[in-house]
Formats: structure tokens, sequence, C-alpha cells
């Protein structure tokens, strides 16, 4: 086999033409078996594999430095930098992780996970490489759906100013996670569809290239020029007018074409974008029907696709569908926004249904905020559906563009908490902090499906900017019993009793409800709350607590630096309670990728680790 001849950095550059085609064929085997049992980002590591080769046989590792936009489609980089072995443990705690770790090898040259960042950081590892007089070369990747992304904008405005080489590969797969939106999509579209413009410029660069002494040098200064023939043709051509020069489009699956052109763009002094087409899912029939679907997947059965364990009960997004559905029915001012994640969220419904209604802004978080507070600052009821960890991109357009003027944004928080595989750069564990922080925000958080349910109806019917944030995976569908309406910034006491009160947060009262049982057994007394809100604290709630117990427990998955925790902590010392507060919450630390289970037993906040720490804490407190 030829992937086990791949054992180091640079290996594959042993390889002959044929050998390179094979080990291509069991890179895909490879990696369709190895993510059959693991889960992970199939769709797009299928799509990059001659790519990547391509790359390992322009470049050197890890003297030249190879940046991966999101990262999710790094599978077959980290096999060709001699990672096989450590494939088993795929996005498994302590295993290797699902995207570029920089303490993982020298050949991840940058921390990735999040969108349109690659640019960005190619850009200062070239400006370095100026200033410290280096040789080696730099490449960023980023994909057509990264490229929405603002941030890539303001990078190659700034990449035309470089005087050194750095190349910048397209990867246009036409998709992001979901289908691609807006007019740079659509400019995309035309650049692939220019036949006419390819045929003549295939054909000029033939014709000048068969002139003796003189016709590979006017070759190459019509590609050098901004006057080229592209410009003739193609008035406008976006990526030339910023002043970078443009290649392509290339056939992505062509692995002598891409190492070629590689190998022309690295004797351009400046910024130079080459435009390479792939296939998102080639070469596995059911991630090439449905890239979506296996964009991030969790173990499936190779032959059919379908996933090795059946879904039994709704998640939360499920939940967050129907009800968004429902009040686009009741009330024809809702209207929804995502940023390229209409799936992920759970907004395909009220897609299908009001298509006119929904909006779908591409990979623009920041800009997503902004048009949403425009939406409502002009009669609307915008709901804004966004995973946690993306959210944190428009902390500034929360504050500035919604909030400063109190407008009723509805912020459904999705994957809030511990989130598992992903890792550090998709915990969500950061959202009651940052957004806890800002004048003018409500935050609540349901303790089950129900009330999920109840909380949206509630937030869009608010008049505020109002924040709802619930975990991925299963719903909870226990405590249906306690079903008192939500009312605003009141918590709700769910079991009274002395002694001791857990105070918990949305996905942590199931926790709680463990934490009780355990201390009834061991003999204490605990009463149990179910906090809803964040912002604003039920104070009046959290005072009569303060007189009729020793120690009050609040319980979130968030970081507990300005978190649920230090807010209740801070209240109840400034009214001088008796009560001990012991906040329950993740340390101040990123938390690395696994199981989530096992994610919450490492950070403490698992029922067992609470019920010790709590019979710890409390007998130290009566002796």
């Amino acid at each position: 086999m030829m992937l086990e001849t791949i054992n180091q950095p640079n290996d594959i550059k042993k390889l002959s033409g044929s050998e390179l085609e094979f080990l291509g064929q069991e890179i895909r085997e490879f990696l369709i078996e190895t993510i059959s049992q693991t889960g992970g980002h199939l769709a797009s590591n299928l799509g990059v594999v001659e790519l990547t080769m391509a790359l390992h046989l322009a470049l050197t590792f890890p003297e030249d430095k190879l940046v991966w936009d999101v990262g999710h489609q790094s599978y077959t980089h980290k096999l060709l930098t001699g990672r096989r072995e450590s494939f088993g443990q795929l996005r498994k705690y302590g295993g290797i992780s699902g995207f570029p770790k920089r303490k993982e090898s020298n050949c991840d040259s940058f921390d990735t996970g999040h969108s349109s960042t690659s640019i960005s950081a190619g850009l200062g590892y070239a400006q370095a490489r100026e200033i410290l007089g280096g040789k080696n070369m730099v490449v960023s990747v980023i994909g057509d759906g990264a490229l929405t992304g603002g941030m890539a904008f303001e990078a190659l405005n700034n990449a035309s100013r470089l005087k050194s080489n750095f190349i910048i590969v397209l990867n246009d797969n036409n998709m992001s996670i979901s289908e691609n939106v807006g007019g740079l999509s659509r400019h995309l579209g035309n650049l692939r569809t220019a036949d006419a413009y390819r045929d003549l410029k295939t054909g000029v660069t033939n014709s000048l290239s068969r002139i003796p002494r003189y016709g590979e040098r006017m070759v190459e200064q019509i590609r050098r020029t901004k006057s080229g023939i592209k410009q003739l043709f193609i008035p406008g051509m976006l990526f030339e007018n910023m002043g970078v020069t443009y290649l392509g489009p290339i056939d992505g699956h062509n692995i002598e074409m891409m190492v070629k052109t590689f190998r022309e763009a690295a004797k351009v002094d400046g910024a130079v974008l080459v435009h390479v087409m792939t296939q998102k899912g080639k070469g596995y029939p059911p991630a090439e029907r449905h890239p979506s679907r296996f964009h991030g997947t969790d173990a499936f059965e190779i032959d059919t696709g379908l996933p090795a364990k059946k879904r039994v009960k709704a998640n939360y997004t499920d939940v967050f569908s129907t009800v968004m559905r429902k009040m686009g029915d009741r009330d024809e001012k809702v209207v929804a926004i995502t940023a390229a994640m209409a799936d992920g969220t759970g907004l395909k419904r009220f897609r299908n249904m009001f298509p006119e209604r929904f909006f779908d802004v591409g990979i623009a978080e920041g800009h997503g905020v902004t048009f949403a507070a425009g939406l409502a600052a002009a009669g609307l009821k915008p709901v804004f559906a966004v995973y946690s960890s993306f959210l944190q991109r428009a902390y500034d357009q929360i504050l500035h563009d919604v909030c400063i003027q109190d407008l009723p944004v509805v912020f459904a928080i999705d994957r809030a908490g511990l989130v598992g595989s992903d890792g550090e750069t998709h915990q969500g564990i950061f959202d009651l902090s940052y957004l806890s922080s800002i004048p003018n925000m409500n935050i609540m958080a349901p303790k089950n499906k129900w009330e999920l349910s109840d909380m949206v109806k509630f937030a869009i019917g608010l008049g505020h900017p109002v924040a709802v944030r619930y975990p991925r995976g299963e719903a909870y569908d226990g405590l249906k019993e306690f079903r008192a309406p939500v009312a605003y910034g009141k918590g709700e006491v769910l079991y009274d009793e002395s002694e001791i009160a857990l105070v918990a947060v949305g996905s942590m009262v199931k926790v709680a409800v463990e934490v009780r049982n355990s201390m009834k057994e061991a003999g204490y007394q605990c009463s149990l709350i179910n906090a809803r809100f964040v912002k604003p604290l039920d104070e009046e709630l959290l005072l009569q607590l303060s007189k009729e117990h020793n120690l009050i427990v609040t319980m979130e998955e968030n970081v507990l630096s300005g978190g649920f925790g230090e807010h209740v902590l801070e209240y109840l010392n400034q009214c001088g309670a008796k009560a001990r507060v012991l906040p329950v919450a993740i340390s101040d630390e990123y938390v690395e990728h696994g199981n989530v289970d096992i994610l919450r037993k490492e950070t403490g906040i698992d029922a067992a680790s609470i019920v010790k720490r709590l019979v710890t804490e409390y007998i130290g407190l009566q002796e």
C-alpha cells in the first residue's frame, strides 16, 4: 500500500505519477473507513485529497508554511505528515484533533477552527518572512464559502501591498456547509463557466509560447500586468483589481496541473490567488449526493451512508425548528437569519415555508447581527440562529448595533456549553460571560425541551435584546410536571427545602436533579431552583434563598470568569448575605476535544464530581 510508505513529512515526493494515483485512492478509502467509525468531517476532506497532495509535492515541510482556513479539511495533510497511526483516536479525548494544531505537529502552521482567517494568518507569516529575511513559501487555503467572510476581504486588501510571494489557494467547491449565497458566489460561478475566456487564454498562451526567444517572456509579461488578457475579456476581475494576481480556474483533482500552477505561482512577486475547483465528497457517492449531511457526520454505515446509531429522541435544534415554524405561522413579522447554517441551526423548515422571511447571510456573523438590528429597527421581529462559538465573532455588533439601541433581536444560541469532538474552537462555554457584560441584553436558558419552546415564544414577544441559549444533543424531557409560565427575570423553584440550594442554569438543571438525589440519599436537605434567567438575576429569590440556606451552589456549563456564579456571588456579597456561595463552573481554560460526558467529568461539572465537592464543602462549613 502506498499510504503505508508515508511515515514522515515529504515522503510523498518519493512516489511516481502512477503511485500518486494509487495513493489518492488509498487516502479516500482510509478516510471513509476511519470516519465511518470515529465520525468527523468527511465531505470536505474527500474533496481536497488531490489538492493536498499537490501542495505537499510543491512545498517542503515544515520549512514552508501551509495555513488551512477553518481546518476541518486537514485530514489528508495530517496523513501526509506522518500521523496515520493516530487516526484511530481522531477527535477523541487525548487523541489527535480534527483541526490543525501547532502543538500536535510542526507541520501545522496555525491553529484554526473558525472561518475566513487563513489569509490574515498567512499574510502575517509572509510579512514576517520579509522582515526576518526568510526564503520559505507561505500558502493559505480558503474555501469559496469562507471567502464570503468580511475578514477575508480585509486580508486581501492588505495582501496587495506585499512585496514577496504569497500564494492563496481558493478551494472552490460551490459549498460552505450549506449552499453558498450572495454576489461573490455568483461571481465565482461566472469564472467557473467562462469557457470562452479559458479557451481564448489557452490559445493565446500556446501561440505566444511558440515564438522563438521572446514568446515565454511575452506570456510572463501578460500574466503580470493588470492590463492583461483577462482584464479585456472579464472586466472588473475582482482579485486582480484588488492587486492580487489571479490564476485559474484549474481542476482541483488534477495533481500534475496543480503542482505546475503552484510552481508558477511561486515565481510571482506579491500575492497570487490560485482558483482551484473541487468536488465536495468526491469518491464516496453518498457524500457526493449529500455534501451538507456529510460535512460533519457521526459514525455511519459505509454501504448506505446512513447513521450507525439511529436518533430516537428529538434534540434541542429540532425543538427550536418546530417552534420557529409555528411562530412564523402566527406572526408575519417574525423573520429568521442564519450565517450559512440553515440546516445546522434548524431553520430549514422555516426557510421552506417562509422563503421571503428567511435570510442566509453567508459566513458573516457580524453582518448578520447588524442586519438583524436593521430589520428590528424597521419593525420586524428577527431571530438570529447561530452556534455559540460563532456568535463570539459578532460581539461588537451585539453591543454597538443591537443593545445600545435596545432593539428586539432574538439570539437563538445553539451548541451552548460543551460540544465535544470539535474541541477548543467550538466549545460554547463563553457566551454567558461575554453576553452578560452588555447592558440591555437579557439571557435565558431552558431546563428541558418544553421550556425551550416557551422561552423562544417569550423572547419574540419581549421587545428587547434577548439570548436563549441551549445545548447540543438530545433534548431533556424530564421535569415535565414543572411548567410554570415564563415570567421576566424570575427563576423557578422546583424543590423547596433547606440547608443547600442548587441554583442551576439550563442544561445543568438535569445534572442538578442527579446531585439533589445523591445529596438526599446522604441525608442532606436540598432545594433545587431552575434559574431560567442569567440576566437579569432574580435578586428577590436569591436573597430569600440566602436567608433559608447555609450554602448556595450555582451550576452552569460556562467558564467561571464573568459567568452566572460570579454575578450571584457579587450580588449576595453586596447584600451582606451570610450564606456561602459555591460557584460550579468550568475553569478559565480552553477545553480540548472529546466525548461530552468525559469532558464534563474532566472539567468537574458532572454530577459525581459536584456531589464529591459539595459534601466536602458542606462538611467543612458545618465544622
